[in-house]
């Protein structure tokens, strides 16, 4: 269920995103869609969301995302280097100008040496790819909508700290 503040950042996001001639992909892993469901529900979506894959499965992050099974089989599903492989993945299969990644754990079991909670979020321009380790509080549907509403904000920051063509930097008008 996405919350309130992820939708309306999501508005933000998508404003952003329109202001530009940008679009975003995802490549989701522990909210299974969630992302690009949200992003989705505001009208007129479909100018900036190329589209996404639910790569829960780990052999699905290689097929649908990219992302090398060497870096799975030395990192595992759950870490920086597949949420950077996960963003960078989706963003150059869906011709996207950002690439969101996400993988991480909801709960209520660990995996690999990760407790629930723990979350990788990539976002990549095709330049730079960042990646942001998120400790979430609350059971699988917090842990899920937090990730979300993070992932969210975190590309407004992302796309609030590059210019638009043609303007000088920070006058571009979104805050995060």
């Amino acid at each position: 269920m996405t919350s309130p503040g992820a939708a309306e950042t999501a508005q933000r996001v998508h404003a952003a995103l329109l202001a530009r001639g940008e679009t975003v992909a995802a490549a989701e892993s522990l909210t299974a869609g969630l992302f690009c469901a949200t992003l989705a529900g505001v009208p007129g979506a479909s100018a900036t969301l190329r589209g996404g894959a639910v790569v829960y499965a780990t052999d699905l992050k290689t097929t649908l995302a990219g992302v090398a099974p060497e870096l799975l089989a030395a990192s595992g599903p759950v870490s920086e280097r597949t949420a950077a492989a996960l963003a960078e993945g989706i963003r150059s299969r869906c011709a996207a100008t950002w690439g969101v990644g996400i993988t991480g754990v909801a709960g209520p079991d660990p995996v690999d040496e990760h407790g629930p909670g723990r979350v990788y979020l990539g976002l990549s321009d095709g330049l730079v790819t960042v990646v942001h380790e998120l400790d979430l509080p609350g059971d699988r549907a917090a842990v899920r909508a937090g990730a979300v509403q993070e992932a969210m904000a975190r590309l407004l920051g992302r796309l609030a700290e590059h210019a638009l063509p043609g303007k000088a930097e920070g006058s571009e008008g979104v805050t995060p």
